[in-house]
C-alpha cells in the first residue's frame, strides 16, 4: 500500500549551482549528498514537512538524468516517488493494471532505500517511483549532514 509522497526528483546540470538556491532563497538545508553509481547521478536532499525534495545531477552522458537534460536545458521535475511498505506488491498491483514496469525488481537506490520505476508512457506522461527503506537501513531523513 502506498504510504506518502516521499519525494520529488529534480534534475540539475549542477548540485553546486543549484544548491545555493534551495539553501539561500528558499531557506532549506541541504541535509543529504551522495552518488548513486547504479543510475550514474549525484544527489542532494532537503525536506519540506514530510517530502524530500532529491535534486539529481548527471555523472554519466548516458544517465536517464543526462539524456532528461538533453529534452530539458534547463531541468526541472523528473521523477515522483511514492514510500510504500512493499515494493514487490505494489509493483505486482501496477503491473496486473496493465501499467508498463521499467523496473520489474526493486534495486537499490539513494538513501538506503529499494526503488523501482513504472514507464511513464502508462502513467500519463509521470515518471513514477516507488521506494521503501531496506531492511535494516535507515532512511535520508535520519542521515547525517554533509555541508
Amino acid at each position: 500500500m502506498l504510504k506518502k509522497i516521499d519525494h520529488l526528483g529534480i534534475a540539475v546540470r549542477s548540485l553546486d549551482e543549484a544548491v545555493p538556491y534551495y539553501e539561500k532563497a528558499l531557506g532549506l538545508k541541504c541535509e543529504h549528498r551522495e552518488e548513486v553509481p547504479s543510475q550514474k547521478v549525484r544527489t542532494a536532499f532537503f525536506t519540506i514537512g514530510e517530502v524530500h525534495l532529491e535534486l539529481l545531477e548527471p555523472t554519466d552522458p548516458e544517465s536517464p538524468i543526462a539524456r532528461f537534460l538533453e529534452k530539458n536545458p534547463n531541468g526541472g521535475v523528473h521523477h515522483i516517488a511514492f514510500g510504500t511498505d512493499d515494493i514487490s506488491a505494489q509493483l505486482g498491483k501496477a503491473s496486473q493494471a496493465g501499467v508498463k514496469l521499467i523496473h520489474e525488481k526493486p534495486f537499490d537506490g539513494a538513501a538506503g532505500k529499494l526503488v523501482a520505476f513504472l514507464h511513464p508512457r502508462s502513467t500519463f506522461g509521470v515518471l513514477t517511483e516507488f521506494c521503501m527503506p531496506q531492511p535494516g537501513s535507515g532512511s535520508h531523513a535520519n542521515a547525517q549532514p554533509t555541508t
